[in-house]
């Protein structure tokens, strides 16, 4: 008998619903802003809503699914559902949430799941995406945060529930502060959300960018990766440094995570990596080369070809689990 799933992808800037089949085929889809204004509640809501568009576009009712998956940020209670620490998110998502039982008492679905994004996000690499054929895999996703999920001897690795956080490995002693508030961490150079707060000090020290002008003209109260992508197509010069910096602190801490795991495939994906696309993931594996210890043998880069809908896909893989 055929079944329906819905798999959401929750995310610093927006919220991707699907349903889809047992052949990962999309029947229904909605995209929504992350509600910033209401905590972790308010990100519930939001969720819902557009998971509802989402059903209601493929025909189905919430009810009938077979259950829901949500990808989200933060620390990640599987068996209870719960998130902590997802300021990514939301700032003050500092605390436990119940966001899997929220979500279903709201939405009326059978069953609801919820995995760590990036971790779901590698699993639909894995499965439907880059990385098929290989048994260990870091899929590094560079968005809002820069984060990580492992596959090894072909199954998921989540260590005590936190492995996969490559944005916290330090890439520079006594360097930047990061938005976790400590110092060095990739993240600091390589998130989006630090690179915005660093493109606003800039322009407070008299820097000129045409980032936030074109983030006004679109509508827009952060520097989506979109922004980024268009900035550097108007060869803005801050946009240019400050992602020509990110680059550099992730072939540092991809490299590092390489040389201790030796994985045999790195996917790259995340807002910023799939809109940059291929010649930026290309530049990655180039800063990835002089920190290599097995330089002749680097591990294969490549760019997720599940696009924006990976990780959605990959937390429709919960129900189906």
């Amino acid at each position: 008998m055929a079944t329906t799933r819905g798999g959401i992808d929750l995310g610093g800037t927006k919220i991707q619903a699907i349903i889809v089949d047992d052949d990962h085929q999309v029947l229904g889809q909605a995209r929504h802003p992350t509600p910033k204004n209401n905590g972790p509640q308010g990100v519930a809501d939001g969720i819902v809503a557009a998971f509802t568009e989402a059903a209601a576009d493929a025909g189905v009712e919430p009810s009938a699914l077979a259950g829901v998956g949500i990808g989200s940020p933060g620390a990640v209670d599987e068996q209870r559902g719960t998130v902590t620490q997802a300021r990514n998110v939301t700032p003050d998502w500092t605390g436990e949430f119940a966001l899997g039982p929220a979500v279903a008492s709201a939405s009326g679905a059978s069953k609801v799941k919820v995995g760590h994004d990036v971790t779901v996000g590698t699993q639909a690499e894995y499965v439907l995406g880059a990385a098929r054929g290989f048994d260990d895999v870091l899929g590094v996703f560079w968005g809002t945060g820069v984060g990580a999920g492992l596959i090894l001897g072909g199954k998921i690795w989540v260590g005590r529930g936190a492995a996969g956080e490559i944005g916290h490995m330090v890439v520079e002693r006594g360097g930047a502060k990061c938005t976790c508030g400590r110092i060095g961490c990739m993240e600091a150079y390589s998130g989006r959300k630090a690179m915005e707060l660093e493109a606003r000090h800039r322009v407070e020290q008299g820097e000129h960018t045409k980032l936030f002008k074109i983030m006004e003209e679109r509508g827009r109260d952060q520097l989506s990766s979109g922004i980024w992508a268009r900035a550097m197509e108007h060869d803005d010069h801050m946009a240019k440094h400050l992602i020509g910096r990110a680059v550099k602190a992730l072939g540092a801490g991809i490299a590092s995570a390489v040389n201790l795991l030796d994985v045999q495939a790195v996917v790259i994906g995340g807002g910023l990596g799939t809109r940059l696309g291929e010649p930026y993931v290309e530049k990655i594996r180039e800063a990835m080369h002089p920190h290599l210890f097995v330089d002749q043998n680097p591990p294969d880069v490549r760019l997720s070809t599940l696009g924006d809908l990976g990780g959605a896909l990959g937390a429709a893989l919960l129900v189906k689990d």
